[in-house]
């Protein structure tokens, strides 16, 4: 009987989680393992490269018209002419690198100033008349705002109130670019809305620090309050557009982890006992904390849900082990309730904080830690194979076809071996092998056992209850014999009663002198 091999955890190096450029900030997997400041950095750098590139294509297919031209006009041409009739060609085979060169030359002006002219002196009136004109003709604007629109609106305005005139000036930078956004946004694809709103945070971040003469902390603030008014205003015109495919991302990953399913606790390593009540709870806080992330619109309180789930994985870890959780505890429960959690819309919520997000928050801070590690464990998921779990690669495609499920551990923290079939009883080892590891099917079969041992324990007092009648009319049967007994032995005689005086039924006879008794006297 062959044992299974010692279960190795899910262990993932910190140095793992930086950015591969080695600037000391947490990366990210969306960034190819860079963290914002890098990537932008290798995107404008690759944008370039592109454009270069498409300028060198674009000068060879001119070559090789004027190539062609000519030598399909060469013999046909005679020799006066020939010159008039060549000083045409060149011009009109120009004329498309022209067109090509000018237009890559407005696309990468345009993109440079998007936000640069909300800064300038002599922009800051030129912006209000635009944004006039695009609130008649955008829909998102023109439309009555939520609730929730409306609130956000108004905390803003009262915390730029205590700013006084720089206050006045963020307000007007910040509705000339959420108008600007909104003309621009049937335009612009993910990447290009990421790299306008990035943009826009790094020069006003840049402001402020001049105007706040380098305090981060209020910097910081302001910045917070700033991303929460732009993206409550910008969110359904930036979540999950259109022009990506952030919606097929967000159904592969549910059906992968619907698939998974059958994925346990122990499989994973996991430093949680659930059979503690207060580990049990931290386990619902932390699922109903990442699920609820997708209910919020500014990044920064969706990165305040998954800090506050990764806490209550933190605790559960800690009640368990009776000790303060390490890294390579984290990220395997992280995986479990992920899995058990099945957050909606996962991939969009991810690539929503990581376009739109405050870059501060996502390359230093719990916020970012805890950011990276998710991605971790999504990118995790999403290559989850036998390996990973310690499984054969038969038993993994078994489990994820749903022929088999995995049984429970044993006692003395074992993995069972599957059961052949017996001679004695092969129905009996088939339903053995079916009891699961899966909740669902788990919960069943203990709901099943229990049902089995309520039924025995009625069977028990129904016997009882039989037995008990059958002694009641035993006893009864046993004592009108004795009594029947009794009465023959001692019959019962009825005797008249003796006669009574007639004052008998005064009481107080007793106590009277006795009756006077005549005497004769002789006269």
């Amino acid at each position: 009987m062959s044992q299974k091999p010692e279960r190795r955890g899910i262990h993932v190096d910190q140095s793992e989680l930086l950015c591969k450029k080695g600037c000391g900030y947490y990366g990210n997997a969306a960034w190819q393992g860079l963290c914002s400041k890098c990537w932008r950095e290798e995107y404008q750098r690759a944008k370039e490269r592109q454009i270069q590139e498409d300028w060198a294509f674009a000068e060879k297919l001119q070559r090789e018209e004027e190539v062609a031209y000519a030598s399909s006009q060469g013999p046909s041409s005679q020799p006066g002419p020939q010159p008039q009739a060549q000083a045409t060609p060149p011009h009109a085979a120009l004329t498309p690198f022209s067109k090509f060169e000018e237009k890559k030359t407005n696309e990468k002006m345009r993109k440079v100033t998007t936000v640069k002219k909300f800064f300038s002196p002599s922009a800051r009136i030129a912006p209000k008349k635009e944004g006039h004109e695009g609130k008649t003709s955008s829909p998102s604007i023109s439309r009555k705002a939520s609730l929730e629109t409306d609130r956000v609106s108004k905390d803003f305005m009262e915390f730029l109130k205590t700013m006084q005139r720089p206050g006045r000036e963020i307000h007007k930078q910040c509705r000339a670019f959420i108008e600007s956004m909104a003309n621009k946004k049937q335009d612009l694809g993910a990447d290009e809305l990421s790299e306008c709103v990035q943009d826009f945070y790094q020069n006003l971040s840049d402001r402020l620090m001049s105007h706040f003469k380098g305090s981060s902390e209020s910097v910081e603030r302001v910045m917070d309050q700033v991303e929460k008014y732009i993206m409550t205003r910008l969110y359904k015109s930036v979540f999950c557009p259109e022009t990506t495919d952030d919606e097929k991302k967000d159904l592969a990953t549910q059906h992968r982890i619907r698939a998974l399913h059958w994925v346990t606790i122990e499989m994973l390593c996991v430093s949680m006992d659930e059979e503690i009540p207060e580990v049990s709870d931290n386990v619902v806080k932390a699922i109903t904390d990442v699920i609820e992330m997708d209910s919020k619109r500014v990044p920064r309180d969706k990165l305040a849900c998954i800090t506050q789930c990764s806490k209550h994985i933190f605790s559960a870890i800690k009640i368990t082990k009776k000790e303060p959780a390490s890294a390579d505890d984290f990220l395997p429960a992280l995986i479990y309730i992920v899995l058990k959690a099945n957050p909606p819309r996962l991939q969009s919520n991810i690539q929503y904080i990581t376009r739109f997000c405050n870059p501060s928050r996502l390359m230093t801070g719990e916020d970012g830690y805890y950011f990276t590690n998710l991605c971790c464990a999504v990118a995790f998921i999403e290559k989850l194979d036998a390996q990973s779990l310690n499984l054969d690669t038969d038993e993994f495609e078994r489990y994820m076809s749903g022929q088999a499920s995995p049984r429970r551990p044993t006692d003395n923290g074992g993995w069972p071996l599957e059961a052949g079939p017996s001679p004695q009883g092969g129905a009996a080892a088939a339903a053995a092998c079916s009891v699961a590891v899966n909740p669902a099917l788990a919960q069943l079969h203990h709901s099943l056992e229990q049902l089995s041992g309520l039924s025995e324990r009625q069977d028990r007092l129904m016997e009882g209850a039989r037995g008990l009648q059958e002694e009641l009319v035993s006893w009864e049967e046993g004592v009108r014999r004795e009594v029947q007994d009794i009465l023959e032995r001692y019959p019962l005689e009825v005797r008249p009663p003796p006669a009574s005086a007639i004052d008998t039924e005064n009481a107080e006879t007793d106590r009277l002198p006795p009756p006077l008794t005549p005497q004769v006297f002789a006269g």
